[in-house]
């Protein structure tokens, strides 16, 4: 059982970024964003990885809720599908790692709707489901920038 909880608390924890002392969510992002820099398996896979993540968060975040109370700071494992969701079918350069980046913490802690209200679904899908809407609007922000700058 010891092991079980680990492997859990592991994979939560976005790999053990999320016990980053205030600031967990940005620990998770960045965490996110070195690993989807460093292991360039294009988009295809990507996609898989982020649908696997999806909903293994929506079950961790479960298991989670019960032992830590609503919506874990330690879990950021919604950070890390997140992340990569907004930087998904992008060039990856610098520029679009740190607009992406930046863009997705910004709509993940201000939440605009309809974010801030599926977060209250309990469970690991309100857990999972806030960051991926932060996702799409970070990644249609980014796309409307391309489009009038490119």
């Amino acid at each position: 059982m010891k092991f079980k909880r680990a492997i859990i608390l592991f994979l939560a924890s976005g790999f053990g970024s999320g016990y980053t002392p205030r600031i967990p969510g940005t620990a998770g992002s960045l965490a996110a964003l070195l690993l989807y820099y460093l292991l360039p398996l294009g988009d295809l896979i990507w996609t898989l990885i982020i649908g696997i993540t999806f909903i293994t968060g929506i079950l961790l975040g479960n298991i989670m809720e019960v032992e830590f109370g609503k919506d874990p700071g330690l879990v950021v494992i919604d950070e890390f599908a997140g992340q990569w969701l907004t930087l998904l079918f992008l060039p990856i350069d610098y520029l679009m790692l740190f607009a992406g980046f930046m863009l997705f913490r910004i709509f993940d802690i201000l939440k605009p709707f309809p974010a801030d209200r599926v977060q209250r679904i309990p469970g690991g899908l309100g857990i999972m489901l806030d960051d991926i809407i932060a996702a799409i609007y970070a990644q249609a922000v980014i796309r409307l920038g391309l489009f009038i700058f490119t």
